[in-house]
């Protein structure tokens, strides 16, 4: 007796109620481990799997029969093996029958079974019709041979089979998927002829590596013309440890400038895939597609028209882009885990499989062969007992007729056994005429010639292995085909950018002294002329293509980025910058700018520091920003400029006093942020009164000019002009002539 138990004053037993659960759940684990989600090795399938097709073939839908109504089908299996939902039971049976779903579809069906855009639409199984497929034989072919062991059905009134005898590795062939408790399979399908030449392989010579079985299995095979493109080691390492995944793709072809979708991966909705890009046009996305049209048919079951919106966007871009976020392109996760023949789950490798399965297959034609070999000892036996009552009719005759127990004395008068005596006894009178010696010793010959090469077969294990090797081979000529889904080699796809998807435009963004900011199309933008709120006025500028970003600096020195295409339109006032940015209290947007991520820009300061920085070090997902630019203790962030020209160019900075200094740029250093080095001098005293201070800075390229405005007064000046005010970085100076001190604006102008 279980120690856990003890009895009541009732005599009821009581148990712990942790004991109790933790065995329900173990035996529930076990059950459906063994008895509903997992594959058996030997034949691929699973019980609810094996018992349609088991009482298909009792129902005598061969191939070769009219098709019957599955709710026939199903009604036998619930009611003699299965007894569970009606619903799980027709879907299985329904998935058997996909030729989309199967790589080799177990059963026929006739009438909806459902379509590769929705599986699950299949008519109820009072609509639909089925019989078993030609390649189901492969599973049935020998079951009343007494390959299989039989085990009472769910009430004890009659048997089942334990396993079908497959005559190939049905469970590599079609694959299958399911979840248990704590564990899970997922099996993909295979071709039949490499299966069937791996298998021959390892027949041939045991000692068969894995490398050699890759050479002919090649990797999956689904019922999909779509391309396989995990790379070849990650194929191997999946065959060698049971685990991984499978990255499929569909195939494209260019048609009249459109691209059409001709091949979509394993189990992918063409409607789906319609639906997410349509998303992606809708959410303006995907702004290089133009239209999409869905033109499949029953001549053409796969057919996607995506049409590009010019014949400049690049296919291939465009289709990478799709491939990384529809299921254009598809992963399928790989674990090789079935229960072995000792009844044990466990995830194995190729070679594992393939070994385990040609022992169940020995063993299940060892098993056919002893029948057989039985069957024909029992006849022997017979026909030598009907080979004496031929010789003796007369005698025998006598016997059935005037004798009471007449077995009896057959059995003492010529020495025979009980079953002998038997069959001479149910022999009809009719037949005695034509028991003719020479057909009993015809049929005792061609017996006994194939007793000996039975026996010849059970005493030779090569002579067994050679016939399942003939066996497999007529197999595989029978029912191979050629590989659906290539192997090929592709780069790994690569969503675009959020930039690479807005399309490329001339903008113009616009900064107000609030900090509104605006974008306007095009470059020949009169931005003093834009409409500005009541106290507001134009603030900063900067040009540039709607797939860049735009860069805002503040009056702390902190730049803070976002995408133009974000930007509101110019034909309003805009919006404030404080709704997307956090900036510090007191600060205020005083520069706006746009390039690549390599263009070159100078940050500079009252006090004369500044350095060159690239726009890409500027750049931030932050909305609080980032300091770019150290202002030294009240010094003024001044206008970022454009550097066009590092190597040859020219920094004209001019102090508020009107001393006027030039330098090359390259002697300004390159910093991805900080204070910077002194570029024009003051002295410390000037600047700490506030007496004196940079008030304006540019830089020049080629033979560009420098205008200098005083009030109305304005003075040109060339390169050669320039000259005379070069300095050293970080000295003062040169005083500009009278009447152009007090300097009020400067212009770069060509």
């Amino acid at each position: 007796m279980n120690e856990n138990l003890e009895l009541n004053y009732e005599g009821v037993e009581k148990q712990p109620l942790h004991v109790f659960t933790e065995k329900a759940y173990l035996d529930y684990s076990m059950y459906v481990i063994l008895d509903r989600a997992l594959p058996h090795i030997g034949d691929g399938l699973k019980p609810v799997q094996r018992r349609i097709i088991y009482a298909m073939s009792e129902l005598g839908l061969s191939a070769s029969s009219k098709h019957k109504k599955s709710a026939r089908t199903v009604g036998d299996v619930l009611g003699k093996y299965h007894p569970h939902g009606d619903t799980a039971c027709y879907e299985a049976m329904v998935l058997m029958a996909q030729a989309f779903s199967y790589r080799y579809p177990l059963i026929d069906g006739q009438g909806n079974f459902g379509s590769p855009d929705d599986p699950k639409s299949f008519a109820a199984m009072r609509y639909t019709e089925s019989r078993l497929s030609d390649f189901a034989r492969v599973l049935l072919q020998e079951l009343g041979l007494g390959t299989v062991d039989w085990i009472p059905n769910f009430d004890g009134t009659m048997e089942e089979p334990s396993l079908l005898p497959a005559r190939l590795p049905h469970i590599l062939l079609n694959g299958t998927t399911g979840i248990a408790v704590g564990m899970a399979t997922d099996l993909p399908p295979h071709n039949l002829r490499e299966i069937a030449t791996a298998c021959i392989m390892l027949l041939d010579k045991a000692k068969t590596t894995l490398d050699d079985l890759l050479k002919q299995v090649k990797g999956p095979d689904y019922p999909t013309e779509a391309e396989i493109i995990t790379p070849q080691e990650e194929l191997r390492s999946l065959y060698e440890s049971g685990h991984g995944s499978i990255r499929m793709r569909a195939i494209y072809e260019r048609e009249d400038g459109d691209i059409i979708v001709t091949a979509l991966p394993h189990q992918v909705s063409g409607a789906r895939v319609m639906e997410q890009i349509a998303q992606q046009m809708l959410a303006k996305k995907l702004p290089m597609v133009d239209d999409l049209r869905d033109e499949s048919d029953h001549e053409n079951p796969t057919r996607l028209v995506i049409v590009p919106r010019s014949n400049r966007v690049d296919v291939e871009t465009l289709m990478g882009h799709l491939f990384s976020t529809t299921d254009l392109e598809r992963t399928y996760r790989v674990n090789m885990n079935m229960i072995g023949t000792n009844g044990r789950p466990q995830v194995k490798n190729l070679k594992q499989i393939l070994q385990e399965w040609i022992a169940f297959r020995v063993t299940t034609v060892r098993r056919r062969l002893q029948w057989r070999l039985d069957k024909v000892d029992k006849r022997l036996h017979v026909l030598e007992g009907l080979l004496i009552a031929f010789l003796n009719l007369d005698e025998v005759i006598r016997i059935v007729r005037y004798e009471d127990e007449p077995k009896a004395v057959l059995i003492k008068t010529f020495k025979i056994s009980d079953i002998q005596a038997e069959a001479i006894l149910e022999t009809k009178l009719r037949h005695l005429a034509k028991l003719e010696e020479m057909k009993i010793r015809t049929e005792q010959e061609e017996l006994s010639a194939e007793k000996k090469e039975l026996e010849t077969l059970l005493g030779s294990d090569r002579r067994i292995k050679t016939l399942i090797k003939k066996e497999i081979q007529e197999d595989a000529a029978t029912y191979g085909d050629d590989r659906r889904s290539p192997i090929v080699s592709r780069e790994a796809a690569r969503a675009l950018d959020e930039s690479d998807l807005v399309p490329s435009e001339a903008i113009t963004v616009v900064l107000s002294t609030s900090g509104w900011v605006r974008a306007a199309k095009g470059h020949d933008i009169d931005v003093r002329a834009l409409n500005y709120k009541s106290g507001d006025g134009f603030q900063d500028m900067a040009q540039g293509k709607s797939n860049q970003n735009v860069v805002f600096v503040d009056s702390f020195g902190r730049a803070y980025a976002l995408a133009a295409h974000l930007l509101p339109s110019a034909r309003g006032q805009g919006e404030p910058l404080t709704g997307r940015f956090k900036p510090a209290s007191g600060a205020e947007f005083k520069s706006c700018l746009m390039g690549r991520d390599e263009d070159q820009f100078l940050m500079s300061s009252s006090h004369g520091y500044g350095y060159v920085c690239q726009f890409e070090n500027m750049l931030t997902r932050s909305k609080n920003g980032k300091a770019q630019i150290s202002l030294p203790k009240g010094a003024q962030l001044l206008p970022v400029v454009a550097v066009s020209d590092y190597d040859s160019g020219q920094v004209v900075s001019i102090t508020s006093d009107g001393y006027i200094a030039m330098l090359d740029v390259k002697s300004v250093p390159q910093l991805a942020r900080g204070k910077g080095n002194k570029i024009q001098g003051i002295p410390p005293r000037r600047i700490k009164s506030g007496e004196e201070e940079v008030a304006f800075i540019t830089c020049l390229a080629g033979k560009q000019k420098l205008v200098i405005h005083c009030g109305k007064k304005y003075k040109t000046m060339n390169l050669k002009e320039l000259e005379d005010y070069r300095i050293e970085r970080g000295k003062r100076g040169r005083k500009l002539p009278r009447g152009y001190q007090n300097v009020t604006a400067i212009e770069v102008v060509d």
